[in-house]
């Protein structure tokens, strides 16, 4: 493979070329947009040939190909990881100084790609990019949206949805695929022609491929992320718009363009369901197409297929995978539905991500059916199919019950594999999940820790932390990460200890000066940072947090001159634009940072910070700087977590519940390491077997009860003194996610944390330990044990 190192002269001279030939500009009126625009070719163009070479590898040795189907992608920013991956972060740097201009400030005029919302799309991401630094071959399939999910603001303190612009620019990564166009059908009917089964569809829209390449780390393999995008089949009605009828005219395009517009639709009505529902048969079936395509190219015989193509379907949102691949092996290449039937099931398989029976998808029969009517016909084959092998199944069990197609069933029954997130999940999954599943596939579920990348999550995001990492344990831990143990005799060194100190203290002034910019809020460096990021979500209990930021204000009041710790506390997420107890939880914590910021008597010790729009970029920031990480989940509930990993890599200790991947963290790190507290997964379910759980938890805490008085009398929302009242009729009365039964645990844990973080030296050591036992959470580990347990996979490098 060629050697892609540079000079930063060579660089330079690559950048004006793209700044004059390829944006028409002249260097002296260029603006900052021009510069990222010109680098991004500039490097764009060193990951274009290991691409190639990877693909050739691929087709020349005729290796099995991973394909991994996901509604969300969450890349964030590509210039700087690249730069990192390809091993030219300094030469970039240098040659834009060069220029007269700053790289840093260029990287960040770079939009996040709203191609996600949160861990599902996040993962996705990590995972891609561990395929290429392994040498995986793989395809990543997904919809390039328009506008994402959306872009948060808060108007007084209330969470506003305005559609994300990313694409309001060019987009320098990707390269569209003209000939890469499937078309995907909707509605219509089915009939039966010559003894077969025809369906003709009433709609169809035209998928568009549009490829960004994955480049691994140190650029010695690259993959493809193939996004969808939705356009008309009908073009332009000219003789409508000269007829005056402008917007009709126009009608195709609008409605093609709909399904590749927004992520996760709001689908409280009909059409918002029909539409997304669309958009998942729009990814898998162009998806699929697309793969059937490549494998006939360069073979004949589809019963093979399983030996060279693996297809991951990334949650419930990709299962309709396993019906149209049976459509198209059975109605486009004639082969019986029993055999077709194996060879979907040997090439499938299936990640569940979620205990929540809201979050594992069913759709009513009719909306299917109208939407779908083929597969609805596949669907109840294929269920037919299965009570039949299996006489043992329980009448209660399968994919179409109730009027609703079940499309965690589907998914488990049409996959060779289900695997869970973690170890605590993957068994919930086999004990709560799918039991009757399970005892009918014996084997079939099993377990996959997630991970996340390092490359960015600690390479890209944490210089300060990385330089000290290479110079106490050496180069190469990038791609080994249980390298990291090398850290583990150093946290004893008191030289090591104030380094480690030293680079988080440079993170948290970086987050200090940002959050003065972007919030308007002064915090203090040397104050605890205490970090909650994630999706807005009753089960992740972000109420819990702040009803304990309440008790701690008011206990400062009550005694301001006890040792107090200074508290920041940093909220940061998105709640789903139709979640009314989401969002009410978000105007919660904002009404609190505002009564809290403005106390003098406390403002010195106690901070609420909440920036709008979570996202990639600002996740890079936060992290760093975090000194402790709340994941704080009502256990049995997270299915892993990913953002506990980041963390934990870059030194904070977790306060948290025994839920998700914290089981993990805390078998690594040890107890001394972790602030563990609350209920068990096991004793969740017992404590909401007594209908009055939260009223006696409550009288039995006297903070909580004057937390909740505060709240309920308008302490917080003077404007509008019963604000609040519903949320505190919930903690009373309809407390499923057991807050007020953890609350005291919770509060006790706090106070812990306080302590230990008085002790500097011990602090830095537990920080530092967590860095150090942070080796098993890369998701390079996470991908050998998918190519190795799941897809058959072997790498090419």
């Amino acid at each position: 493979m060629k050697d892609f190192s540079l000079t930063p002269d060579l660089l330079q001279s690559d950048i004006l070329r793209h700044l004059t030939y390829t944006l028409g500009k002249d260097a002296d009126h260029a603006s900052i947009y021009d510069w990222r625009m010109a680098l991004s070719y500039a490097i764009r163009d060193r990951i274009v040939e290991p691409w190639f070479a990877s693909t050739r590898a691929t087709y020349g040795q005729d290796h099995k190909r991973v394909y991994y189907l996901s509604m969300e992608f969450l890349i964030g920013r590509i210039l700087e990881d690249a730069t990192v991956n390809l091993g030219l972060r300094e030469q970039a740097d240098r040659a834009m100084a060069a220029l007269g201009q700053d790289f840093r400030a260029i990287v960040e005029d770079e939009p996040d790609a709203a191609l996600g919302n949160g861990g599902l799309g996040r993962l996705a991401a990590c995972f891609m990019e561990s395929m290429a630094t392994l040498g995986c071959p793989a395809y990543g399939y997904g919809i390039r949206y328009e506008h994402g999910l959306f872009r948060q603001r808060f108007e007084s303190g209330r969470q506003v949805e305005t559609p994300e612009d990313w694409l309001n620019q060019t987009h320098p990564w990707e390269f569209v695929r003209p000939e890469a166009a499937y078309t995907v059908g909707f509605k219509g009917e089915v009939k039966v022609e010559g003894g077969r089964e025809i369906w003709h569809p009433g709609e169809t829209v035209k998928a568009q491929a549009f490829d960004t390449p994955v480049v691994g780390w140190q650029g010695k393999w690259a993959n493809t992320l193939r996004l969808w995008g939705a356009l008309p089949t009908t073009q332009f009605d000219l003789a409508r718009f000269n007829r005056g009828e402008y917007a009709a005219a126009a009608e195709p395009e609008a409605l093609a363009r709909t399904l590749s517009r927004v992520l996760y639709p709001e689908d409280t009505t009909y059409q918002g369901k029909e539409l997304r529902l669309k958009q998942e048969f729009l990814l898998t079936s162009a998806a699929l197409q697309d793969i059937l395509r490549r494998y006939l190219a360069s073979h004949a015989d589809l019963r093979a297929l399983p030996k060279h193509v693996a297809i991951q379907m990334n949650d419930t949102h990709p299962a309709l995978a396993g019906p149209e691949l049976i459509r198209l092996l059975v109605d486009e290449h004639r082969m019986d539905f029993k055999e077709a039937l194996p060879i979907a099931q040997a090439c499938l398989g299936y990640t569940n991500h979620t205990l929540l029976p809201e979050a594992l998808e069913r759709w009513a029969t009719f909306t299917f059916g109208n939407v779908l009517p083929r597969h609805m016909q596949i669907v109840e084959r294929i269920d037919a199919w299965h009570k039949e092998e299996h006489h043992a199944r329980p009448h209660y069990v399968g994919i179409v019950k109730h009027h609703e197609v079940r499309m965690g069933e589907l998914a488990f029954i049409m996959a060779h594999k289900v695997n869970g997130v973690s170890a605590l999940h993957s068994d919930l999954v086999k004990k709560n999940l799918f039991p009757e599943l399970e005892a009918l596939h014996p084997g079939r579920i099993i377990n996959q820790t997630n991970g996340v990348t390092p490359r960015r999550w600690l390479k890209m995001c944490n210089p300060a932390l990385s330089t000290l990492i290479t110079e106490t344990v050496g180069e190469g831990w990038e791609a080994d990460l249980d390298k990291l143990n090398g850290l583990v005799p150093h946290t004893a060194d008191a030289g090591f200890l104030d380094a480690f100190g030293a680079a988080k203290r440079a993170n948290k002034a970086a987050l200090a000066t940002w959050i003065k910019d972007h919030c308007g809020v002064t915090v203090s460096a040397d104050a605890l940072f205490d970090v909650q990021v994630k999706r807005i979500h009753e089960y992740k209990r972000q109420l819990l947090n702040i009803l304990e930021t309440i008790s701690r204000w008011h206990a400062i009041r009550q005694n301001p001159n006890a040792p107090w710790v200074p508290r920041v506390k940093i909220f940061g997420g998105k709640s789903a634009p139709g979640y009314a107890v989401a969002k009410e939880i978000i105007h919660l914590i904002n009404d609190v940072g505002q009564v809290i910021n403005n106390d003098p008597l406390t403002r010195d010790l106690l901070k609420v910070v909440y920036p709008a729009n979570y996202n990639v970029s600002m996740a890079e920031r936060l992290i760093p700087a975090a000194d402790l990480s709340e994941q704080i989940s009502t256990a049995g509930k997270e299915a892993s977590g990913t953002g506990n990993m980041k963390f934990m890599m870059n030194g904070a200790p977790t306060i948290g519940t025994l839920d998700g991947a914290n089981v993990e963290i805390l078998q690594e790190v040890g107890a001394e390491n972790f602030f563990l507290f609350g209920l068990t997964a096991d004793q969740v379910p017992k404590r909401r077997e007594d209908a009055e759980h939260s009223k006696k938890a409550i009288m039995a805490s006297q903070a909580l009860q004057d937390v909740l008085q505060m709240i309920a009398e308008g302490r917080f929302s003077p404007d509008e003194p019963e604000r609040y009242h519903g949320l505190v009729h919930r903690v009373w009365h309809h407390d499923y996610f057991l807050v007020a039964d953890d609350f005291d645990a919770y509060l006790a844990a706090q106070a812990q944390v306080d302590r230990a973080y008085a002790d500097r030296q011990g602090w830095l050591k537990m920080a530092a330990m967590n860095t150090a036992r942070s080796g098993f959470f890369s998701s390079d580990r996470t991908i050998k044990g998918y190519m190795a347990d799941i897809w058959s996979a072997k790498s090419v490098l």
